[in-house]
């Protein structure tokens, strides 16, 4: 299947691994863009520069096919070093970049005059539009069913993703809800040109994580995911523990004086222990409403053929029937 995304990332299947923290290894981006599609490594999870050179390093050794490197952006009183990382992606000759977070504005100079393809995740249309103004070659764009920061819009894909196509030159990728063949050939239809997974991807062979993860995700519903962090408009979707209705009752009982440091244990350092020991009360963890559609963990090639082969057949035969 040839679109605009294929052709700019250089890839075989219109389908983007987003960054995860701590999912983003050099594992999980091979295995994906091995089987056609884009893999991702998540930056900040590496902790250093030095470190993510090693990890990009890593990921050539399993593939030879085109693979990015997730940058998030984030407002910090110390933040990362994010010229490092900047460095440790050209250097490594990464070709692709997902953005995330703030504008990066700041740092597209860097980044073009390396020859660097960067995509940029947004959840609205106005961000969009400002992610093509100051030069994103593509962006991502997340509906509020999305795992993580939804933003704070609250804006389905079913609306989101004909809006942006509406408004937007540049190709974008439908992100939140994505799942199988028919993900794909809705997003195609609501105008994107391909799609970006992130649950999904956790629950394969490959995935770098505690099979505590996976199968958590695979016994959830679409009813099992919360929202979180909605009073310091800092909101974020997450798999519904013990840790997720401490936070939630912390919310509800404190309202407008809540602080991020009133619910620091339940969302700071956590990932290690959830992704890593399978310890799944540890604290609140970014999923999508997506585990609804989440049944089994198959291999990453089996997904990405499972779905290619399901849009296929859904263009070819069941829109056909309507076509004539």
């Amino acid at each position: 299947m040839k679109t605009r995304i294929t052709e700019m990332f250089g890839i075989q299947h219109p389908i983007i691994q987003g960054g995860m923290h701590f999912v983003g290894f050099a594992e999980m981006a091979a295995a994906v863009s091995n089987a056609g599609g884009l893999g991702i490594i998540t930056g900040l999870t590496q902790g250093t520069p030095a470190n993510l050179a090693k990890e990009i390093a890593r990921c050539r050794q399993m593939t030879s096919k085109p693979f990015g490197v997730n940058l998030t952006f984030l407002p910090s009183l110390t933040p990362p070093d994010y010229p490092g990382f900047i460095k440790a992606i050209i250097d490594g000759g990464v070709k692709i970049v997902e953005t995330a977070g703030n504008n990066p504005q700041k740092w597209m100079p860097a980044l073009k005059e390396a020859g660097i393809k960067v995509i940029h995740k947004c959840t609205s249309v106005r961000h969009s539009l400002k992610a093509e103004a100051i030069g994103c070659d593509a962006v991502s764009v997340d509906g509020f069913e999305c795992g993580g920061h939804p933003g704070e819009d609250d804006v389905p894909n079913f609306i989101l993703l004909p809006r942006a196509a509406e408004e937007l030159q540049i190709p974008f990728v439908a992100s939140g809800g994505m799942a199988d063949g028919r993900s794909l050939v809705a997003a195609l239809a609501l105008g994107a040109e391909g799609m970006n997974m992130g649950t999904r991807f956790i629950a394969t062979k490959e995935a770098p994580v505690h099979e505590n993860v996976k199968q958590a995700i695979v016994a959830a519903s679409e009813l099992d995911t919360r929202l979180v962090m909605r009073p310091l408009r800092n909101t974020e979707r997450v798999l519904k523990n013990a840790a997720v209705d401490r936070l939630l009752e912390k919310e509800k009982a404190m309202g407008a004086n809540l602080k991020f440091e009133d619910i620091i244990g339940e969302v700071a350092g956590v990932y290690p222990k959830i992704m890593k020991d399978g310890a799944m009360d540890a604290g609140a963890w970014s999923c999508g409403m997506v585990v609804g559609l989440i049944h089994d963990v198959p291999t990453v090639k089996e997904l990405v053929d499972r779905i290619m082969r399901e849009a296929d057949e859904i263009i070819a035969k069941r829109l056909a029937r309507f076509a004539a």
